[in-house]
């Protein structure tokens, strides 16, 4: 079963040994359609709308406020609110967010590279340095670590659930969590 979580932010246990963990807060949804264990939902976040969203709100009886939709894996078997029995049992989820977009980047940063001397007497302080040979292959090898574009990728973390808030839906994980605080992303409960 998936849900769609906002990134509280980070905090940690008072107990002895203490842990790190990951507040997460999981958005009010409402299921439009259900086929074969898929669902269309719909949830709100800002106030944007125009003419297909409205028509949509239309069809399926929506207020104004939940103007996003996706497809999630539900437990439930009808349209309606969003049955959140499976995330009180849950004691193991998977969390898929995008990581924080850090634009383009050197290879030091990207790939870890030790990069040259930063003293006197180099040209050589933060650059990738040689790409190839000239002769054979005669061409840059596929798979080349380089500087590009670092972040802003989805990456999904497996976390021991400690406890679940159902008053407030609030969810609290074992660990880290990628992506910045207020980021939107799924929790697949699995176990």
């Amino acid at each position: 079963m998936e849900y769609i979580v906002e990134k509280i932010g980070m905090s940690r246990t008072i107990s002895v040994p203490s842990k790190v963990v990951t507040l997460l807060k999981v958005k009010e949804i409402k299921v439009c359609e259900v086929n074969d264990g898929v669902a269309l939902v719909a949830y709100s976040q800002g106030k944007s709308t125009n003419k297909p969203v409205e028509g949509q709100q239309k069809k399926y009886n929506l207020s104004a406020e939940f103007n996003k939709f996706a497809t999630l894996e539900v437990a439930n078997t009808e349209a309606g609110d969003l049955d959140m029995a499976p995330l009180a049992n849950a004691t193991t989820v998977k969390s898929s967010f995008n990581t924080k977009g850090r634009g383009f980047t050197g290879v030091m940063k990207r790939w870890n590279f030790a990069g040259g001397p930063g003293a006197h007497g180099h040209r050589f302080h933060r650059t990738g340095g040689s790409i190839g040979n000239r002769e054979w292959p005669g061409k840059v090898q596929k798979g080349r670590k380089m500087s590009g574009q670092y972040g802003d990728e989805q990456v999904t973390v497996k976390n021991e659930v400690m406890s679940y808030d159902a008053e407030n839906g609030v969810l609290v994980v074992v660990g880290s969590i990628p992506g910045a605080n207020g980021a939107l992303g799924r929790v697949k409960v699995v176990k």
